[in-house]
């Protein structure tokens, strides 16, 4: 499951260009208390991994970069996702008890909110995403831990978010999946799509772009509604389905 807000203001919005923390930050604290508090601090367990399940897109709208900023114009809007349906419900509720909301430093109304359904998502589908993919090995080198960032054409990329899927589907349903098939490749992705996102002093590297993925139909449902890759709740793999030819059309 997945909601659309729908933002406006009455002046233009300035948020820093890195805002994923301001976007976390608004989602926890319009979660009933308890709820963020199970999701920040336990969450969904594999292994030693906590795992918040829960996405959410970069800012839509009419974004103008100035400096080290962002102004963005009303209307705006953040798509928000998850397979656990009482965050959204939680988020959606709390949103439509007050007139404004702080969002960063700014003060925005809700305009609206959208709830959609997972669609029909095929064995075969193509797929852009909302929000950068970011996929991680770590490893000790001269005793400092470091972070080996893969693009999508590495061999290894798409067994990663493969394997990364099936501990979330794991964690949220307490057991394996059916079918464990699933593939991501490129299909239209430049370099311009490789983005840099600082979050609380570290560097995240991600794609955008556009893919195909493939698989069995409880992994591809499931992979849309918690997203694809790693650090999902600070704002990382979110994608939507697209026809085809507009993955080949695009610019």
């Amino acid at each position: 499951m997945r909601i659309t807000i729908h933002y406006s203001a009455d002046s233009t919005i300035k948020l820093p260009k890195n805002y994923n923390e301001i976007i976390q930050g608004f989602i926890y604290r319009n979660l009933e208390r308890s709820l963020a508090n199970f999701i920040h601090n336990e969450g969904f367990k594999y292994e030693k991994r906590n795992f918040k399940l829960f996405t959410f897109s970069r800012i839509f709208g009419k974004i103008k970069p100035n400096k080290n900023q962002f102004l963005i114009q009303s209307p705006f809007k953040v798509v928000v996702s998850s397979p656990y349906n009482k965050i959204l419900m939680s988020f959606a509720n709390s949103l439509l008890t007050k007139d404004k909301f702080k969002l960063g430093n700014n003060f925005v109304n809700i305009d609206s909110i959208d709830i959609e359904s997972i669609p029909n998502i095929e064995s075969e589908s193509y797929i852009y995403f909302l929000s950068p993919i970011t996929v991680y090995s770590t490893f000790e080198e001269n005793e400092k831990k470091k972070t080996y960032y893969y693009n999508p054409k590495e061999p290894k990329f798409s067994e990663l978010v493969r394997e990364n899927l099936i501990k979330k589907y794991i964690a949220f349903f307490g057991k394996n999946p059916n079918d464990s098939t699933f593939h991501i490749e490129p299909v239209k992705v430049l370099p311009k799509d490789e983005k840099i996102v600082f979050y609380k002093g570290f560097i995240i590297k991600g794609w955008m772009g556009h893919y195909k993925i493939s698989g069995s139909q409880e992994l591809l449902k499931f992979a849309y509604d918690v997203g694809l890759g790693g650090k999902n709740s600070q704002g990382f793999g979110c994608f939507e389905l697209v026809n085809k030819n507009s993955t080949i059309l695009a610019k």
